[in-house]
């Protein structure tokens, strides 16, 4: 397997070689897929690459079980439902990582445990939503600190456009699907993330956590040089 860029696990070909491609290792998304599946990749990649963390995301109650079981030096983040394998890397470079309110909070966690897998250390500032802006003010420091941020919003989303008129740091927001029912799981606060008119605001898909992370990480490297 050392010489082999994939693994054939027969019911997935796991890439043992995406780090070499791109810097960021191969992650588990462990939706859809069953307990022993999640553990079988999960195992893996660790084997391949002990030297460094493997992240599963998307966990089930039962996926979780079963790595309580069968790989108990795996950490779980029970907020994110994600679960590391392995040792995290040195941080370079800082994202923050806002979240609008306590409801976000599982897409936020996602995002700052994906940071940490790809490499880049987390400020994170929690329920400093429109709905009151002086707590959003009184952390304007912080954000303007970091080398990248996260910005994660439900409801209306109004959250990244208001973080992206105070100040010039990189963004990427993360709508999520918290709201009522016109809130349209997530579709609303999607329209008006791409809508903004603060400039900079980059987007992507609903309660993608993860997919805002490895970016942020990416930006925070590579800024850390």
């Amino acid at each position: 397997m050392a010489d082999e860029p994939t693994a054939d696990l027969g019911f997935a070909k796991v890439d043992l070689d995406r780090a070499g491609r791109t810097g960021d290792p191969e992650v588990v998304f462990g939706q859809g897929k069953t307990p022993p599946q999640v553990v079988a990749i999960l195992r893996t990649l660790h084997e391949r690459h002990p030297e460094r963390a493997v992240l599963a995301t998307r966990l089930a109650d039962e996926a979780i079980e079963a790595l309580a079981r069968e790989l108990p030096e795996a950490v779980v983040d029970h907020v994110a439902r994600a679960a590391t394998l392995g040792p995290l890397p040195a941080p370079r470079g800082t994202v923050a990582v806002v979240a609008a309110g306590t409801s976000d909070a599982p897409v936020a966690a996602e995002a700052a445990l994906s940071i940490r897998v790809h490499g880049a250390a987390v400020d994170r500032i929690d329920d400093v939503g429109v709905a009151g802006l002086h707590r959003l003010l009184a952390v304007r420091d912080r954000l303007v600190a970091a080398d990248c941020l996260v910005v994660v919003a439900g409801m209306e989303g109004a959250l990244p456009s208001v973080v992206g008129g105070l100040v010039g740091v990189p963004l990427v927001a993360v709508p999520t699907s918290v709201g009522y029912g016109a809130s349209f799981g997530g579709l609303s606060a999607l329209l008006a993330m791409l809508n903004s008119c603060a400039p900079g605001v980059t987007v992507v898909n609903i309660d993608n956590g993860y997919g805002a992370g490895v970016f942020a990480a990416r930006v925070a490297r590579q800024s850390s040089r």
